[in-house]
């Protein structure tokens, strides 16, 4: 058998090795255009950034590396320009020799990945403007910030685009951060996304949200970018960071079938429309585990994953790839924030129908130090209960909960399953009631009818008809509070019901919703039919409606029944 697998790095080197692994006589030869065939393109920003020391602890495998531990034939600089099918043949270009030779295969691998998107701009090969792919363009931007880069703008708000913008804040440089959509982070629903900004921005970087790159000049060897709401910004390095597109090219003249967005179709079996052609990683189209559709989801994790079924299916193993889902974390300077599954946004789009819950637990028990609140969303069906989507930020133990919520997805879990899952507890990894626990708590209760809720977004026309009630202490409330809103202490509340009117809707909020919950179930008992309480308290509110509160800095961890002891501690109302 002979393989020939066009592209390295996470799917075309976990193709190769799975395949030698299977078989020890298989002829295995990985063709590869640039100059590095195994790398941790992810740990690319850390390197910039100063945190990754030694460049060499990016480079996972060499082509010696590969060929004495798994005998596979790797050649780097060389790029194939032609399939032809029906030989079963490659036209390939030897940049290093400066040649062009066939080779044929009878299994061929597609791991071309995709490219950084750099759209019609004029100005756009401005020489002081790079995107970050591979460990040329790092070479390369480290290179500049070494002959003297002080400031930098950074075209786009996502994964790279925030990592980057970290990385050059380590560096003790100037970041203003371009990003079309009204938010940070897109593949996260807007309020959850609030706190990454909010955090970004008490750490020195400026950004321009719901502005476009409309021009790119020269000024005296610095980059001018002219926005399109006719602002101007000046840096000495620009770095676009706007999104990928398939590498498709030599797919398409194959005439191999391709999807919507530009991706290679593929079965579950990673095989392509032609039955000896298979691809894997960024450019195959991929099905979307919760709404069903066809999708590109660029990640590391389902391109290993795709690469090594490519690998069994080559050899009559039946694996088969079902779908991604898009689980992700990111790091935001000292903030943490993932997704996975179904975004709000999403299941708008799609017309799913969907209940929401948020929460804001700490990382670990909130009497050992070292945690904070975290902002956790969760999605799920009306009916059933079944997850959709989960969403979380904070700062410690984020990760922990994203994979969690990740696995239970994929499982089919529901709300009620998350309040039976026993997780690992001691007081600095967790909670005795997880945080994972609590969002099946608080659902399970919405679903049960045991609670109902008001949304922030909706603030403040749906309250407009009602009464507006804050249970917190006086102190807090004095400190700040939702505007039009009446303040009833949470532990007055049963003495004090005669000033609230049965007749009339009742919202209540508190910080983080666990007062309010005990201020529902006492109003609900005791005859109060119209209640409502705040999803996510006043910690949610901030990210829709920003107060002086929301600083970008963490603010006191939540402990139920000692809130407004808290209250009382030094500098406890500084922050949301």
């Amino acid at each position: 058998m002979k393989i020939v697998i066009i592209g390295g790095v996470a799917a075309g080197a976990s193709t190769a090795a799975r395949a030698r692994r299977l078989n020890e006589d298989a002829e295995i030869i990985v063709l590869e255009k640039d100059a590095f065939i195994s790398f941790a393109n992810c740990g690319l920003p850390y390197h910039i950034g100063g945190k990754i020391k030694d460049r060499s602890a990016l480079l996972l495998q060499t082509p010696e590396s590969l060929k004495a531990s798994l005998n596979i034939d790797v050649r780097t600089h060389h790029e194939v320009t032609q399939i032809d099918r029906a030989l079963k043949q490659l036209t390939v270009v030897d940049h290093k020799q400066n040649k062009t030779y066939t080779e044929s295969y009878e299994k061929l691998v597609l791991c071309q990945g995709a490219d950084a998107l750099r759209p019609p701009i004029p100005g756009i090969d401005h020489k002081k403007i790079f995107v970050l792919r591979n460990i040329p363009d790092m070479d390369a931007i480290i290179q500049e910030i070494g002959a003297g880069a002080r400031k930098a703008i950074v075209i786009g708000g996502g994964f790279i685009g925030i990592e980057v913008a970290e990385a050059f804040r380590q560096r003790d440089m100037m970041v203003e951060l371009v990003e079309l959509q009204n938010q940070l982070m897109p593949p996260l629903d807007f309020e959850m996304a609030c706190d990454l900004r909010y955090h970004m921005e008490s750490e020195g970087v400026k950004l321009h949200l719901g502005q476009a790159a409309k021009e790119f000049t020269d000024t005296a060897g610095k980059v001018k970018v002219t926005l399109d709401n006719g602002d101007s910004l000046v840096a000495d390095i620009v770095i676009l960071a706007i999104g990928v597109r398939p590498v498709s090219t030599l797919a398409a003249g194959a005439k191999l079938a391709m999807g919507a967005r530009g991706g290679i179709k593929v079965d579950g079996h990673m095989q392509t429309s032609d039955p000896d052609i298979y691809a894997a990683g960024d450019m195959v189209e991929v099905t979307d585990t919760v709404t069903g559709e066809p999708t590109q989801i660029p990640l590391a994790g389902p391109a290993n994953r795709q690469g090594r079924i490519v690998a069994d299916n080559i050899f009559g193993h039946t694996s088969q790839y079902s779908s991604t889902q898009g689980t992700a974390v990111v790091k935001v300077f000292d903030m943490t924030a993932g997704s996975t599954g179904a975004s709000e946004k999403t299941l708008q789009r799609v017309k799913k129908a969907y209940h929401k819950i948020y929460l804001h637990p700490s990382g670990h028990a909130g009497y050992y130090p070292g945690t904070a609140p975290m902002h956790i969303k969760l999605l799920f069906e009306p009916k059933t209960g079944k997850l959709l989507g989960a969403q979380v930020v904070g700062y410690d133990g984020v990760d922990k909960r994203i994979d969690v919520f990740a696995t239970a997805i994929r499982g089919g879990m529901t709300v009620f399953d998350l309040e039976h899952l026993e997780l690992a507890y001691a007081p600095p990894y967790g909670s005795a009631k997880d945080p994972v626990n609590m969002a099946g708590f608080i659902a399970a209760n919405f679903l049960r009818g045991d609670l109902d809720f008001w949304y922030s977004e909706n603030f403040p026309e749906q309250v407009a008809n009602g009464t507006l009630l804050d249970v917190r202490s006086t102190k807090e409330f004095g400190s700040w509070n939702i505007p039009g809103s009446i303040n009833i202490p949470l532990r007055e509340l049963r003495s004090r019901l005669d000033e609230l009117k049965s007749e009339k809707p009742i919202y209540v909020y508190c910080r983080v919703g666990f007062r309010s919950y005990l201020a529902y179930r006492i109003l609900k008992q005791k005859g109060f039919d119209k209640v409502f309480m705040l999803a996510g308290g006043s910690k949610t509110f901030n990210c829709f409606c920003r107060t002086q509160l929301a600083t970008g800095k963490p603010g006191i961890p939540f402990v139920s029944h000692a809130e407004e002891e808290q209250a009382e501690m030094p500098d406890a109302l500084k922050h949301a």
